[in-house]
């Protein structure tokens, strides 16, 4: 996360983080964000991003990425959020993933209009532009 604030912020962007009280007693905030919100617990945590952000895209990362993007995915569908999402998919890492989302729909845990919304892409540009219609910068 340090990497992409460090690179939105030399490209003139705005970041605004968002962490919890114990994860700030473990690691040392990112001093150059134009805003750092402090909350409490992880569920607060993830509501914040959802709130403050535009759409959710999920790069290559462990269980915590996982558990925040399948939780924003779960949101659309109960219509608790409503907001574009996608996957990043770097050098096939989520291949997997995506393959077990297609096997699930196969044995019928998950419903084809569940993955609709979805957002696949290697490509930055590519993601950006289906996730904003084809409306970017």
């Amino acid at each position: 996360m340090g990497t992409l604030a460090d690179a939105a912020l030399a490209a003139g962007g705005e970041v605004h983080g968002v962490i919890t009280e114990a994860l700030s007693d473990h690691e040392i905030a990112h001093p150059g964000l134009q805003r750092l919100d402090v909350v409490q617990t992880m569920h607060e945590r993830k509501a914040r991003m959802a709130e403050h952000s535009d759409a959710v895209l999920m790069l290559p990362g462990g269980f915590g990425t996982l558990e925040e993007f399948t939780e924003v995915v779960t949101w659309v569908q109960l219509g608790i959020l409503d907001k574009p999402y996608g996957i990043l998919n770097v050098e096939g890492f989520y291949d997997g993933f995506l393959g077990f989302l297609e096997h699930a729909t196969d044995m019928g845990f998950i419903r084809p209009r569940q993955l609709e919304g979805l957002h696949v892409s290697d490509q930055v540009d590519e993601l950006l532009d289906m996730l904003t219609g084809g409306v970017t910068g």
